[in-house]
């Protein structure tokens, strides 16, 4: 298939490029991606931890702070959760797939 190249001031030279062209990009797996997300969840909980215990500790200073750190940890698990849930769903489906 023939490219052509897609100029514009705005843009600079775009290639157009079909994507069944494009080569896979080498990257991560999903395991290494889970465990780094993992990873990060932990670490922002263990940091909603330590600004509750400032806060209970100092007063109520930088409440608002204390409560974005924790509403973050949340909205961090909450994700993590429905990712596991649906890489479950997923390997569910295939074990009940019959070749």
């Amino acid at each position: 298939m023939r490219t052509e190249s897609i100029q514009s001031p705005f843009l600079g030279d775009l290639k157009t490029e079909s994507p069944l062209q494009q080569k896979p990009q080498q990257g991560t797996s999903f395991v290494e991606e889970f465990k780094k997300t993992l990873e990060q969840v932990d670490s922002r909980q263990k940091e909603a931890d330590n600004a509750m215990t400032k806060a209970a500790d100092g007063g109520a200073e930088k409440i608002h702070e204390t409560m974005i750190k924790l509403e973050e940890a949340g909205i961090s698990m909450r994700l993590l959760l429905k990712v596991r849930s649906k890489a479950l769903d997923a390997y569910q489906e295939i074990m009940r797939m019959q070749f």
